[in-house]
């Protein structure tokens, strides 16, 4: 009977051939960055700039959520009763509603004291009696879970039969949601622009390279290489522009935040408060280098590819 054969690894996925395979297409995508000389300093510069930019304005974006969250957490919409209101009973029948934190009372006597201190009066038996008694009425202090809930859940107190009126910094909070939508739009345009600047770049780069290595590129050719073959270091190429770019970038990016942190901290307590807003959370820290690596090595491959589809289709 005869014996039963394996079928053979196709040559290719040999290790042996792997190797050789991968230490050729670095040696020549090393052969051609050192060959491109200032065009390779163009194209890595303009990288370094789309992907600084691009950068800073996703950690911008993301700075301001975290500012808007923490800025917004802190609003609290005051609620003023109407007289002769039980105030615990509501207090908990407030603290129900799904978008509620905290739920804390504020007597009338209470506010009345923390107003006549403010007011410099010490005499607070003689203040009420030229007033007629305490004005003022029982409040509660609302804390929403996040910015966004705030308008809607100051929109439901309203409509409480207990209460008398609502109030809490709808300005605030718009502002700093217009800031934030407005600085995203500026960093949209601006990376859309740089991209297909450095797109542009990349692609004469790399037709530049190829046209300095057409006898090179013919000899392979004429002894049968295939085009994907001959092609794909060049590719690589823009690919590695992308790359360098984004590390570049980074210890841009990295200094930056280093600096201004430096700077906040020897700043008043306002501009400090504003430093911990600013703070990226530990995921964004480790996510913007990837995205910069993975931005700047989309953007290579994309010139790249534009620039040897004109020399592949011939």
């Amino acid at each position: 009977m005869a014996h039963l054969q394996a079928p053979k690894r196709p040559k290719w996925l040999n290790p042996e051939s792997l190797l050789t395979r991968l230490d050729y297409l670095l040696r020549e995508t090393g052969l051609g960055l050192r060959r491109g000389g200032w065009m390779n300093w163009a194209a890595i510069s303009t990288m370094t700039v789309l992907l600084f930019l691009f950068g800073i304005s996703l950690q911008t974006s993301w700075q301001i959520d975290g500012l808007l969250n923490q800025v917004g957490s802190q609003l609290e919409v005051s609620v003023y009763l109407k007289p002769g209101v039980a105030v615990a009973p509501l207090r908990s029948q407030v603290a129900k509603l799904p978008q509620v934190a905290r739920v804390e009372i504020i007597s009338k006597e209470q506010a009345w004291q923390e107003l006549l201190a403010d007011m410099g009066t010490v005499d607070i038996a003689d203040a009420a009696a030229d007033l007629g008694g305490n004005p003022l009425v029982d409040e509660l202090k609302v804390k929403a879970q996040t910015p966004a809930a705030v308008p809607k859940l100051a929109e439901q107190l309203t409509q409480l039969p207990e209460v008398d009126g609502v109030q809490y910094l709808e300005d605030a909070l718009s502002h700093l949601q217009k800031l934030g939508q407005g600085l995203n739009w500026v960093g949209l345009t601006v990376t859309t622009i740089l991209t297909v600047t450095a797109i542009s770049v990349i692609t004469t780069t790399i037709r530049l390279i190829v046209l300095a290595r057409r006898h090179e590129i013919e000899v392979m050719q004429l002894v049968g290489a295939t085009t994907t073959w001959i092609y794909l270091p060049f590719v690589l190429q823009g690919v590695a522009f992308g790359l360098i770019g984004a590390v570049i970038a980074w210890s841009f990016i990295a200094a930056t935040q280093r600096f201004i942190a430096q700077l906040l901290t020897q700043q008043p307590n306002f501009l400090r408060f504003l430093a911990n807003g600013l703070q990226l959370s530990p995921l964004e820290l480790a996510l913007l280098p990837l995205v910069l690596l993975g931005f700047g090595a989309v953007v290579g491959l994309v010139g790249s590819l534009v620039a040897v589809r004109r020399f592949a289709v011939r």
